[in-house]
């Protein structure tokens, strides 16, 4: 018997929508953009358009589709099934907020209001994601190279753009580093202690974000492509001192390596892609890996 599609529309909440719930009134939200020297009515097309593309795609679902309506902060919550049809309507970082909880499923980025930015996640106007999420056997996917933390004690998370390892609120991390080695027992012969504002590691889709201000800082190192199996990690203001030190501060992870940590902060953080809601904690002297996921992101383009 075969399994009922689901149409999964992933999406989250505009501008429009949190300013009329936090200041009740149309008029109030439009007296808060002016004072501010903002008008409404930009706001309001854009929640417009977002919503023209979520309703166009529910229409479209054929009436024994199953269909799950979800919005950001649902992600974690969720749980995806292997015949969903995912269609994220958004901006590109809402692709990346939804790519570490897949596991293979076709992603298709819909751009609500094509034209108005710079996009390589959401590729698709309304009319071609719905082809596509129609007939999904005639779509190009790209395989997007994805990153892989892990914890000793097995915890791990993944990321599509970025990993950030270091302290909460970003004050001073402490830890000990260890390069890139596909032999870490001979890597951790080798370690650093550093004193910075955390590690960074990039995949090539994160290479036109984070990682892209690092490696500029630096010099311009040529950082991956978003297939590529390489990652880009860079340590964060690294700060010498008696006991601290920055001798490796950059490089690149290539397949079977991992970069090695070792906490000395009374407890750090790891997270992926922006949502430091969903992080993992690393206790002092626990140690973090990271590396290329066996995962990818099945991207439509």
């Amino acid at each position: 018997m075969a399994l009922r599609t689901r149409l999964v529309l992933v999406h989250r909440r505009t501008e429009f929508t949190e300013l009329i719930e936090r200041h009740a009134t149309l008029g109030q939200a439009e007296f808060y953009l002016k004072s501010r020297g903002r008008e409404i009515d930009p706001v309001r097309m854009a929640h417009a358009a977002v919503t023209t593309a979520k309703d166009r795609v529910l229409a479209a679902a054929p009436s024994d589709w199953a269909v799950a309506l979800l919005e950001r902060a649902d992600l974690p919550q969720f749980l995806f099934q292997p015949e969903d049809r995912i269609v994220v309507v958004g901006q590109d970082g809402l692709v990346a907020n939804a790519a570490k909880y897949l596991s293979g499923q076709l992603v298709i980025g819909i751009a609500p209001a094509p034209g108005a930015g710079p996009a390589t996640l959401v590729r698709h106007s309304v009319e071609q994601g719905l082809r596509l999420m129609l007939t999904p056997e005639r779509a190009r996917a790209a395989e997007l190279t994805m990153a892989r933390a892990v914890l000793d004690d097995g915890q791990e998370l993944t990321a599509l753009n970025e990993v950030y390892f270091g302290h909460a609120s970003h004050q001073t991390a402490r830890y000990d580093l260890a390069p890139p080695s596909a032999d870490l027992r001979a890597a951790r012969t080798a370690r650093e202690t550093q004193a910075s504002s955390g590690v960074v590691v990039g995949t090539g889709t994160g290479a036109t974000g984070w990682c892209a201000s690092l490696a500029g800082d630096r010099g311009g190192r040529d950082l991956p492509q978003p297939t590529e199996r390489r990652l880009a990690w860079f340590v964060r203001e690294a700060w010498p001192s008696p006991a601290t030190g920055r001798r490796w501060t950059e490089g690149l992870i290539e397949p079977g390596a991992e970069l090695s940590l070792i906490v000395r902060s009374d407890q750090l953080v790891v997270f992926g892609d922006g949502l430091e809601n969903d992080r993992l904690i690393a206790l002092w002297g626990q140690e973090v890996r990271v590396g290329l996921s066996q995962r990818t992101l099945r991207l439509a383009v």
